[in-house]
């Protein structure tokens, strides 16, 4: 289920969690991203900014990222705070992104975070950002009921493309990702080719839908192979030679719009296989759940629902404004993060003295508990 609203709780409250509202911040890559949330996850408040500078670009410059994230962030966190209706001193906790993703952004992010955390002597919450994705499928009205552990995660953006099997709070098996190419890096390269711009993996969707999935016999890499890894470049590879022919003439809408539609049936088709590879990977998942921006594409969520429903599963996925980056994931996982350090009395995280990373391997998260 993927209703557009987050309204509804299915989880209790525990005593490790905030206790009161906590600002959730993201910076990770090019959205400016700030949300509030309740205790019981409820959305107060949310605001994201999609940085433009980067369009003439083709693509994310980092160091631009990292000053519009040192520009936007002051005011949009002032304004989310106004939207909510609460005051600085209403917060009982801070949380942002601390990795992986562009270090420049992670910095800033991290520490306008704990800045603000120190000046109101309250905890500052790190949050992984990938972890964020993995979580962000049982936030409050997401799914009908409580997603419970194990399900089988696919997590599919410009920047990953994996499969994980999601077994609790801090454990996190992957089971295959890409060797080369994410699937939206994939997207975005392909539409740069046939001329759409950048971001280009919602232009190139549009497209698609005025050409025909079977005018190009494009290859599906590593389908049928053992295992669920993945790999697009030779997807991209493909299409440049199907440019070829045309050197440096205007391509015609309809050779763009079959080409469009051809690349998306084949990045379905090779998610679909690995899917499979993946589920039978696992012993009784609950779910199968897609997160990240690619999760937004509607011809795949379509084949993953089919995909789940023959396999006995449910499809969940967060509302199509929160598969992309956004502070919403990042404040459900420090509630989560919370929620399991309760579960295990201990205390409620604090950590200010953590340097943010880009990169944070999922298999460190079981640490922040005592495990090893």
């Amino acid at each position: 289920m993927t209703p557009d609203s987050l309204d509804g709780n299915a989880y209790p409250v525990p005593a490790a969690t905030p206790a009161g509202p906590l600002l959730a911040i993201e910076s990770s890559c090019d959205e400016t991203a700030c949300a509030i949330l309740a205790p019981d996850g409820t959305v107060l408040a949310e605001r994201l900014v999609s940085q433009e500078d980067h369009v003439a670009f083709g693509g994310v410059v980092p160091e631009i990222a990292a000053r519009a994230h040192l520009a936007l962030l002051p005011d949009l966190a002032r304004k989310t705070l106004e939207s909510s209706g609460l005051a600085r001193s209403d917060l009982a906790a801070v949380a942002a992104s601390t990795g992986p993703g562009l270090i420049g952004g992670l910095i800033v992010g991290a520490s306008f975070g704990k800045g603000l955390a120190i000046a109101l002597g309250k905890p500052f919450i790190a949050v992984n950002h990938i972890e964020a994705h993995a979580l962000s499928a049982r936030l409050p009205g997401v799914f009908d009921g409580h997603l419970t552990f194990p399900y089988l995660l696919l997590l599919v953006s410009g920047g990953h493309c994996q499969c994980l099997a999601v077994e609790g709070i801090g454990h996190y098996r992957r089971l295959g990702g890409t060797i080369d190419d994410a699937a939206g890096e994939a997207f975005d390269k392909v539409a740069k080719m046939l001329g759409l711009g950048w971001p280009g993996g919602p232009a190139l969707e549009r497209l698609a839908r005025e050409g025909n999935p079977a005018a190009f016999a494009l290859p599906r890499p590593l389908k049928g192979r053992a295992g669920c890894d993945f790999s697009f470049s030779g997807l991209k590879t493909a299409i440049a030679r199907q440019l070829e022919p045309y050197g440096s003439a205007p391509l015609p809408r309809q050779v763009a719009a079959d080409l469009a539609a051809s690349f998306q049936q084949a990045v379905a088709d090779v998610i679909e296989d690995r899917i499979i590879h993946a589920l039978a990977m696992m012993e009784r998942p609950t779910a199968l759940v897609a997160a990240g921006g690619v999760a937004a594409n509607a011809t795949l969520r379509s084949r993953l629902t089919a995909l789940a429903g023959s396999h006995g599963l449910p499809f969940v996925a967060p509302p199509l404004r929160l598969c992309t980056d956004n502070a919403v994931m990042v404040g459900w996982a420090a509630l989560e993060i919370c929620r399991e350090a309760g579960r295990r009395s201990l205390p409620l995280p604090d950590n200010r003295a953590m340097r943010p990373r880009p990169r944070w391997p999922l298999a460190e998260m079981a640490e922040r508990f005592g495990a090893v």
